[in-house]
């Protein structure tokens, strides 16, 4: 249920990140398990700081973008939206340190901030990920995401999914 710009889901809490999360962004994102695969791999704190500016700014100028996903009161990663730097469109996006996967949370917390930008009048929404990530392609595929297009980057095959919601059908549509 949505709380202001916060989701719950059965076990979890998103909400939009905030410079109070500075300290678990620069743990999450800098740590190889969790954001080896990302785009632009792991970070330095800098970079997460710069980021975080990014981030804010984005959730002022179109009501959506990254949460931070607490189960239980934990900080166990991040979902939510941002603008593809390779012009590609919105992207959802998530990450989880290692001890809170196999558990279904990436798929319940990409799920729920997937829903609430189609709600926000968002109506398509990619993700990309490398072909060789089983994990990411089953959690992107099980929240109804669709592959529409391939393309090679660093010497991987990089599968674009996305989510079309036919405007004001409140209906998930394929192009």
């Amino acid at each position: 249920m949505p709380m202001g710009r916060s989701v719950r889901t059965g076990r979890l809490v998103l909400a939009p990140v905030t410079w109070s999360d500075m300290d678990d962004m620069a743990r999450l994102k800098g740590d190889a398990g969790a954001f080896g695969l990302m785009l632009g791999g792991v970070r330095r704190r800098a970079e997460v700081e710069a980021e975080m500016i990014e981030d804010l700014a984005f959730w002022a100028r179109r009501g959506v973008g990254i949460f931070t996903v607490r189960e239980n009161d934990q900080f166990v990663g991040m979902t939510g939206l941002h603008e593809r730097p390779d012009a590609r469109g919105l992207g959802l996006r998530f990450a989880l340190f290692p001890a809170a996967r196999g558990r279904g949370i990436a798929r319940e917390a990409a799920a729920a901030a997937l829903r609430f930008a189609h709600d926000a009048g968002e109506e398509r929404i990619i993700a990309v990920a490398r072909e060789t990530n089983f994990a990411s392609r089953t959690t992107l595929g099980g929240i109804g995401m669709t592959v529409f297009d391939r393309f090679e980057r660093d010497g991987y095959r990089m599968l674009v999914y996305e989510s079309v919601r036919a405007p004001g059908s409140g209906l998930h549509a394929s192009p």
